[in-house]
């Protein structure tokens, strides 16, 4: 539901103030609570996780890798988002939102990858 919500949010970004609007069909809008709700998912798995001490490579188990990925879109997705609001009235919290998804995803990647502990760490030169 949510994602329709962001894809709302973006289709008919200036359909006017709340007063005009049908109380009984509201648009979908991204809300504050949508993005507190990911905010608050991201602590609650960051907590099980062990501070970073290298980048993080996509890869560990095949939800994680396919979750890094997810996350690359998200991330574009939030760059044209910022680049088309230079241009368009687009509700902040959308923004907002897609930034707090890509967090997300990287988050439950490293979550799913037995907590951190099944990463993909960079190490510098290892590769030359």
């Amino acid at each position: 539901m949510l994602r329709y919500s962001s894809r709302a949010a973006l289709s008919a970004p200036g359909r006017g103030p709340p007063a005009e609007e049908n109380p009984e069909s509201p648009p979908l809008r991204v809300v504050a609570e949508q993005v507190t709700r990911l905010e608050q998912e991201i602590d609650r798995l960051n907590a099980d996780l062990k501070p970073l001490k290298s980048f993080v490579l996509p890869g560990g188990t095949p939800a994680s890798a396919w979750l890094h990925l997810a996350r690359t879109v998200a991330r574009r997705a939030e760059r044209e988002i910022t680049v088309l609001a230079e241009t368009t009235a687009i509700n902040p919290l959308a923004i907002r939102y897609v930034n707090r998804l890509s967090d997300h995803l990287f988050v439950l990647a490293r979550w799913l990858n037995d907590k951190g502990a099944g990463d993909v760490l960079w190490v510098p030169g290892a590769n030359r």
